[in-house]
């Protein structure tokens, strides 16, 4: 039989990325988290955690990981039913639900927070946000490390549901002077090869996925990197580079002139879907409910 007071030790650290930071949250000490995770994984017969800055679950580990969750989830969900019922899971006794979801920095910057605000609050539910990108969330959740992802993979991951949410817009733009100094005789290989673009990190292809729909090339601009929705737009708006920005955030600027677009009347959509563990779990379930239909009021 499973000892689930070992398998939470295992996912403090996996959640929280060290052992010192997992024995704060569950109010022990880190010399009793690493005990327990070594003797889970003496049981288990493998290696559970790779030691690190963060420390990573391995594959057998992610198993173990998603697992519990699901069991944790169950037992918080059946807890609100029966309030009599103790759960197995110490840390979460008492403690409102987390949901753990990997969503690109774009839609948390846009429409995300504003389509589940109100079920977190009215379901008491903590949101657990992990970034990445778009293209690469759904390795998030076939990893076990989130419970459900924002996407742009329509193919289920094994064990899980895909939905589609909507298409996501965006729009090639930069400032008016950035134009004029690198576009001004249009919009062509030689300008956009010169032209220093904005780029949110190395997973980040939609600029160059823009570039080929332009000029049918591969071509490496200059590149600055920049891990932020809003210190993307505002690189962009000082002149700093060109960059594919959301079209709801830019509209402001675009209306008042202080971006404009490379192409215009050329928009670059993003299919996105929300996948999410096929086991049925109530908070899991509502949670997917919500998120679909709040999502249709935000993307195209």
């Amino acid at each position: 039989m499973l000892d689930y007071a070992l398998l939470d030790a295992l996912v403090a650290v996996v959640q929280h990325g060290s052992f010192g930071r997992a024995a704060q949250a569950l109010n022990v000490t880190p010399s009793a988290v690493s005990q327990r995770v070594k003797l889970l994984e003496e049981r288990v017969g493998s290696v559970l955690v790779t030691r690190g800055q963060p420390c990573v679950a391995t594959a057998s580990g992610a198993l173990l990981c998603r697992h519990t969750e699901r069991v944790q989830l169950l037992e918080s969900e059946l807890g609100g039913q029966l309030p009599s019922v103790q759960s197995l899971h110490a840390p979460l006794a008492g403690d409102w639900p987390t949901m753990r979801v990997a969503v690109n920095d774009d839609s948390v910057g846009t429409w995300f927070i504003d389509a589940v605000a109100a079920f977190c609050n009215t379901r008491q539910m903590l949101l657990d946000i992990v970034i990445d990108d778009q293209d690469h969330t759904a390795q998030r959740i076939r990893d076990g490390s989130v419970q459900g992802a924002v996407t742009t993979q329509a193919e289920p991951v094994q064990g899980c549901r895909s939905t589609r949410l909507g298409r996501m817009r965006y729009r090639a733009v930069c400032s008016p002077d950035f134009h004029a100094r690198y576009f001004a005789d249009g919009l062509k290989r030689d300008a956009l090869r010169r032209a220093p673009c904005v780029e949110f990190n190395p997973k980040d292809e939609l600029q160059q996925r823009f570039i080929r729909r332009i000029t049918r090339a591969e071509i490496a601009p200059p590149r600055h990197w920049i891990p932020h929705v809003e210190g993307f737009l505002r690189a962009c708006a000082n002149g700093m580079g060109w960059g594919m920005c959301p079209e709801k955030m830019v509209a402001p600027y675009l209306a008042q002139g202080t971006l404009v677009e490379l192409s215009v009347g050329r928009p670059f959509d993003v299919e996105l879907y929300w996948q999410s563990w096929r086991l049925s779990i109530g908070w899991l379930d509502d949670f997917s409910k919500t998120l679909r239909k709040h999502a249709a009021e935000h993307l195209d």
